[in-house]
């Protein structure tokens, strides 16, 4: 892995990003490459959980008159127990 040195930070900066850090529970020098990472590299589109199951059944999808399910006829409720 690399290093790099970061001369001439401003002073607010460097709090915001030590503030940020402790937010999150980790480094600032975590910080700065979770930033870095996010900044540079592509975002993932569509990689969630929830857009991977969709993608998975989107095949069995039915029709909206096929996505009604039957709805049962009411019955009477039973009789309670004699507890006497």
């Amino acid at each position: 892995m690399a290093s790099i040195t970061i001369r001439n930070l401003d002073e607010s900066i460097k709090a915001m990003l030590r503030l940020q850090a402790a937010q999150h529970g980790w480094s600032m020098e975590q910080e700065a490459r979770e930033i870095l990472r996010r900044s540079l590299l592509p975002a993932e589109t569509g990689s969630g959980f929830a857009q991977q199951i969709q993608r998975r059944f989107a095949a069995l999808q039915a029709g909206p008159e096929e996505d009604v399910l039957p709805i049962p006829a009411r019955r009477a409720t039973r009789q309670a127990p004699d507890l006497s």
